[in-house]
């Protein structure tokens, strides 16, 4: 039986490669916007920020290095590469999915340090400190990603056979597979995840009581973007989380019963649902940031046509203890043009209203 062949019917794997496909390009276009906006203004980023940038990196990688592949199998019924090409497969789904998780976890960790002392961040979060973090997350994720490929676990096929990863079934049989399926889920899933929702929750606790103790009309502009951020990477981490969970519950039961008891279809549903976790990010963040909404219209617009929009705003930046306040000018031209009028050019830019921004890519 040829294990790199499609289990699913060929109607189902044209179905999938669709999929794939729409989840590949929302995700490098989502993700490159993500990039750009960060790169426009990086020498304004607070050191926090470049775990933000780094999350982004994570899921383009995954998307660039994976999807491309997987969508042209599902059209091929088959496989394509065979073993080496399986492996290495597998080997970046690993990698980028540790290091997006240590990321995340990081973030929460030092969101969580930030806001025990809002008057003072930089005392407590360098630049030098997280561009540590930065690469301490992709060798963690590096090291995760060798394991199976120096013997301790390994890589192979999904059950429906076209995708691979962590060979789960086989690894219930192998003399070292126990003690790395059980050190996997706790290293790279239970203790981040806790991690994770004890800082936010933390965090909301110290934002309630500090509203509690403010005049409503007279809230800080500081406890505004905290909460607003906090919303933010929260949901961004219920997203990575949710995501994975099924994934994660359907490989577990492959470890400790017969993963022949699911069937193909089953068991392909959770791999694709993870995939779309590289989505979520660029997505949150056009629904949750004004600035990056209104940046990505403009984008947008002078990609359809370079003279819709009105001429780029200047842009004033201040700095306050945590965040970035950004207050955009009025437009130039008196009169708005044609194409983009309500675009960053028109309602969103041209307002002059002063925005708090915070590139998660962390923005209002």
């Amino acid at each position: 039986m040829d294990i790199y062949s499609s289990k699913l019917s060929k109607a189902v794997d044209l179905g999938v490669g669709a999929y794939l496909l729409i989840i590949a390009i929302l995700s490098i276009v989502g993700n490159l916007l993500v990039l750009i906006m960060a790169s426009k203004r990086s020498k304004q980023m607070k050191p926090p920020e470049l775990l933000s940038v780094n999350l982004a990196v994570t899921d383009l990688g995954a998307a660039v290095s994976m999807y491309p592949l997987a969508t042209a199998s599902a059209w091929n019924h088959h496989w394509i590469g065979g073993e080496v090409v399986c492996r290495y497969y597998g080997f970046m789904g690993f990698f980028f999915g540790v290091a997006s998780m240590t990321t995340l976890t990081v973030m929460a960790v030092v969101r969580f340090v930030v806001s025990t002392n809002l008057q003072s961040p930089k005392e407590r979060v360098t630049r030098q400190n997280v561009t540590l973090l930065v690469a301490a997350t992709w060798v963690y994720a590096l090291l995760w990603a060798l394991f199976p490929l120096l013997g301790w676990g390994q890589y192979g096929p999904e059950p429906f056979g076209l995708s691979c990863t962590l060979a789960w079934a086989d690894l219930r049989q192998a003399p070292n597979g126990m003690p790395f399926v059980l050190a996997m889920f706790a290293m790279n899933l239970a203790i981040p995840a806790v991690t994770i929702i004890s800082c936010y929750a933390g965090i909301a606790l110290r934002l309630r009581s500090t509203l509690k103790s403010l005049d409503s009309d007279h809230v800080p502009s500081t406890v505004k973007t905290q909460r607003r951020l906090v919303l933010i990477a929260i949901l961004i981490s219920m997203g990575f989380l949710g995501s994975w969970t099924p994934y994660g519950m359907v490989s577990l039961w492959s470890v400790y019963r017969d993963s022949g008891s699911i069937s193909p279809v089953v068991s392909m549903l959770p791999c694709l649902f993870a995939k779309t976790s590289t989505v979520y990010n660029p997505l949150i963040y056009y629904a949750f940031s004004k600035t990056f909404k209104a940046q990505v219209r403009q984008v947008c617009c002078l990609c359809v046509q370079d003279n819709a929009c009105r001429p780029g705003e200047r842009t004033k930046v201040t700095e306050n203890t945590v965040y970035m306040e950004t207050e955009y000018s009025r437009a130039l031209s008196p009169q708005p043009r044609a194409g983009c009028a309500d675009g960053v050019g028109g309602r969103d830019a041209g307002m002059g209203a002063q925005e708090e921004t915070q590139l998660n890519v962390e923005f209002k």
